[in-house]
């Protein structure tokens, strides 16, 4: 069974396994990373590396969405 860790998503508590992977995080969030920028400790992540990015407790993760007007 995997430990359970805190992080914070967009302001919002959130428990999710130990090892979960950033990119698996915004798979199961269903977040399409089209028009979108993720930040992880205030830091914009490089979406080539969501793969190597391993969670741990207490990361704050802000996903911002860009929209598109006139």
């Amino acid at each position: 069974m995997q430990k359970k860790i805190k992080i914070k998503i967009n302001g919002k508590l959130k428990k999710i396994d130990g090892k979960t992977k950033l990119s698996d995080l915004v798979k199961n969030l269903k977040v399409s990373l089209k028009n979108v920028a993720i930040e992880l400790n205030r830091e914009i992540v490089d979406k080539k590396k969501l793969n190597k990015i391993i969670l741990k407790a207490n990361d704050r993760i802000e996903i911002v969405h860009f929209i598109g007007g006139g």
